[in-house]
């Protein structure tokens, strides 16, 4: 018998990179409801701060097509077994054990498997590890664009784009990604 499987299709994803601290409720949360109506997948590094604000309030929308993924780097005692306990935030569905570290852009960091896997790059505000994740997407020409501090722009090639409003980053992913505004 033959079975006719339904197409699949490959959603892409968008990496929202931002402080592991400051969780930036207010740029988090709208920005996220806008990509999620993309039909996108969610990729952070899987801690709390931004990416737990951004996990959360893509988990939260109904019906989305997309899953939150997590990238978790390994235990702080360089443990590769698994990932420090407790450091996945409760909204990832989708969670990437590495033996991978947080050292911004070195080797043997998880943030090239951030960028690497990312279709977009979104960058809230951040420190060094975010930095770190906008100087990789360059590198590896992912498509970039900052939100939020808007003064950071100046320390990025002009390949980054930056925007100030929610808009501007959903027209942006969209235009990159699916060829829409």
């Amino acid at each position: 018998m033959n079975r006719r499987e339904p197409p699949r299709h490959r959603l892409p994803i968008v990496g929202v990179m931002g402080s592991s601290v400051h969780p930036h409720r207010t740029l988090a949360v709208p920005l996220v409801r806008g990509l999620a109506r993309l039909g996108v997948h969610l990729l952070t590094g899987g801690g709390g701060g931004a990416m737990a604000s951004v996990s959360r309030a893509f988990a939260e929308v109904e019906n989305r097509a997309g899953l939150v993924i997590g990238v978790l780097p390994r235990r702080e005692d360089g443990d590769a077994a698994g990932p420090e306990p407790g450091r996945a935030n409760p909204w990832v569905e989708l969670a990437v054990h590495t033996h991978l570290g947080r050292d911004g852009a070195s080797h043997d960091s998880r943030n090239h498997i951030n960028v690497l896997t990312s279709d977009v790059v979104v960058a809230l505000p951040g420190g060094a590890g975010t930095a770190s994740e906008v100087e990789l997407a360059v590198r590896y020409g992912r498509p970039a664009i900052l939100f939020g501090d808007l003064e950071r722009a100046r320390r990025f090639p002009a390949e980054v784009a930056a925007a100030a409003t929610v808009e501007e980053v959903v027209g942006f992913v969209g235009e990159r990604l699916l060829g829409a505004s």
